[in-house]
Protein backbone atom coordinates (compact mmCIF):
# COMPACT_ATOMS: atom_id res chain seq x y z
CA UNK A 1 0.00 0.00 0.00
CA UNK A 2 1.34 3.42 -0.97
CA UNK A 3 0.84 6.48 1.17
CA UNK A 4 1.59 9.99 0.00
CA UNK A 5 1.43 12.96 2.34
CA UNK A 6 2.33 16.42 1.04
CA UNK A 7 3.36 19.52 2.89
CA UNK A 8 4.75 22.92 2.02
CA UNK A 9 3.35 25.32 -0.50
CA UNK A 10 1.84 28.70 0.23
CA UNK A 11 2.09 32.19 -1.20
CA UNK A 12 5.25 33.93 -2.33
CA UNK A 13 6.27 36.86 -4.48
CA UNK A 14 7.83 36.39 -7.88
CA UNK A 15 11.50 35.51 -7.58
CA UNK A 16 10.98 33.78 -4.26
CA UNK A 17 11.39 30.15 -3.26
CA UNK A 18 9.31 27.39 -1.76
CA UNK A 19 9.93 23.77 -0.92
CA UNK A 20 7.33 21.05 -1.20
CA UNK A 21 7.59 17.74 0.59
CA UNK A 22 5.99 14.41 -0.22
CA UNK A 23 6.28 11.65 2.37
CA UNK A 24 6.14 8.51 0.26
CA UNK A 25 6.09 5.00 1.64
CA UNK A 26 5.59 1.70 -0.14
CA UNK A 27 7.19 -0.28 -2.94
CA UNK A 28 7.67 2.70 -5.24
CA UNK A 29 9.52 2.95 -8.52
CA UNK A 30 9.09 6.66 -9.17
CA UNK A 31 7.60 9.75 -7.54
CA UNK A 32 6.62 12.73 -9.62
CA UNK A 33 5.23 16.16 -8.99
CA UNK A 34 2.38 17.38 -11.15
CA UNK A 35 0.65 20.74 -11.15
CA UNK A 36 -2.67 22.02 -12.35
CA UNK A 37 -3.12 25.76 -12.86
CA UNK A 38 -6.67 27.09 -12.62
CA UNK A 39 -8.68 26.12 -15.69
CA UNK A 40 -5.81 24.20 -17.25
CA UNK A 41 -4.78 20.58 -17.62
CA UNK A 42 -2.51 18.81 -15.18
CA UNK A 43 1.13 18.73 -16.24
CA UNK A 44 4.20 16.87 -15.08
CA UNK A 45 6.78 19.06 -13.37
CA UNK A 46 9.54 16.74 -12.16
CA UNK A 47 10.20 13.12 -11.32
CA UNK A 48 12.72 10.99 -9.47
CA UNK A 49 13.21 7.25 -9.65
CA UNK A 50 13.82 5.30 -6.46
CA UNK A 51 16.09 2.76 -8.17
CA UNK A 52 18.79 5.17 -9.30
CA UNK A 53 17.68 8.66 -8.20
CA UNK A 54 17.44 9.67 -11.86
CA UNK A 55 15.65 12.97 -12.23
CA UNK A 56 13.49 14.46 -14.95
CA UNK A 57 12.10 17.96 -15.43
CA UNK A 58 9.65 19.79 -17.58
CA UNK A 59 11.29 22.39 -19.80
CA UNK A 60 9.34 25.13 -18.06
CA UNK A 61 11.03 24.46 -14.71
CA UNK A 62 14.44 23.17 -15.78
CA UNK A 63 17.15 25.09 -13.94
CA UNK A 64 14.72 26.54 -11.38
CA UNK A 65 13.25 23.48 -9.67
CA UNK A 66 15.13 20.60 -8.09
CA UNK A 67 13.63 17.26 -7.11
CA UNK A 68 15.42 15.13 -4.54
CA UNK A 69 14.72 12.54 -1.92
CA UNK A 70 15.82 11.63 1.58
CA UNK A 71 15.84 7.84 1.80
CA UNK A 72 15.99 7.80 5.59
CA UNK A 73 12.89 9.99 5.84
CA UNK A 74 11.05 8.42 2.87
CA UNK A 75 10.45 11.92 1.62
CA UNK A 76 10.68 13.50 -1.82
CA UNK A 77 11.30 17.23 -2.04
CA UNK A 78 10.63 19.77 -4.74
CA UNK A 79 12.76 22.87 -4.24
CA UNK A 80 11.31 25.70 -6.30
CA UNK A 81 13.45 28.77 -6.90
CA UNK A 82 12.99 31.88 -9.03
CA UNK A 83 9.25 31.36 -8.92
CA UNK A 84 7.09 33.05 -11.52
CA UNK A 85 3.38 33.92 -11.49
CA UNK A 86 2.84 31.20 -14.09
CA UNK A 87 4.01 28.64 -11.54
CA UNK A 88 0.80 29.27 -9.61
CA UNK A 89 -1.05 25.95 -9.41
CA UNK A 90 -2.18 23.08 -7.24
CA UNK A 91 0.84 20.82 -6.87
CA UNK A 92 0.33 17.11 -6.32
CA UNK A 93 2.78 14.27 -5.85
CA UNK A 94 2.14 10.89 -7.42
CA UNK A 95 3.75 7.47 -7.15
CA UNK A 96 4.31 4.92 -9.89
CA UNK A 97 4.89 1.34 -8.77
CA UNK A 98 5.93 -0.08 -12.13
CA UNK A 99 9.24 0.25 -13.90
CA UNK A 100 9.39 2.24 -17.12
CA UNK A 101 6.69 4.30 -18.72
CA UNK A 102 6.58 8.01 -19.36
CA UNK A 103 7.16 10.05 -16.23
CA UNK A 104 5.12 13.07 -17.32
CA UNK A 105 1.95 11.14 -18.17
CA UNK A 106 -0.58 11.23 -15.36
CA UNK A 107 -1.96 7.91 -16.61
CA UNK A 108 1.18 6.16 -15.36
CA UNK A 109 0.19 6.87 -11.75
CA UNK A 110 -2.40 5.21 -9.56
CA UNK A 111 -1.43 6.85 -6.30
CA UNK A 112 -1.88 10.55 -5.66
CA UNK A 113 -1.46 12.90 -2.76
CA UNK A 114 -4.06 15.42 -1.66
CA UNK A 115 -2.34 18.41 -3.27
CA UNK A 116 -0.94 21.67 -1.97
CA UNK A 117 -1.52 25.15 -3.37
CA UNK A 118 1.33 27.33 -4.60
CA UNK A 119 0.52 30.95 -5.39
CA UNK A 120 3.12 33.31 -6.86
CA UNK A 121 2.26 37.01 -7.02
CA UNK A 122 3.89 39.52 -9.32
Amino acid sequence: QVQLVESGGGSVQAGGSLRLSCAASGNIYRVSWFRQPPGQQREGVAAITFTSDSTYYADSVQGRFTISRDRAKNTVYLQMNSLKPEDTAMYVCAADLQYGGVWYSEYEYDNWGQGTQVTVSS
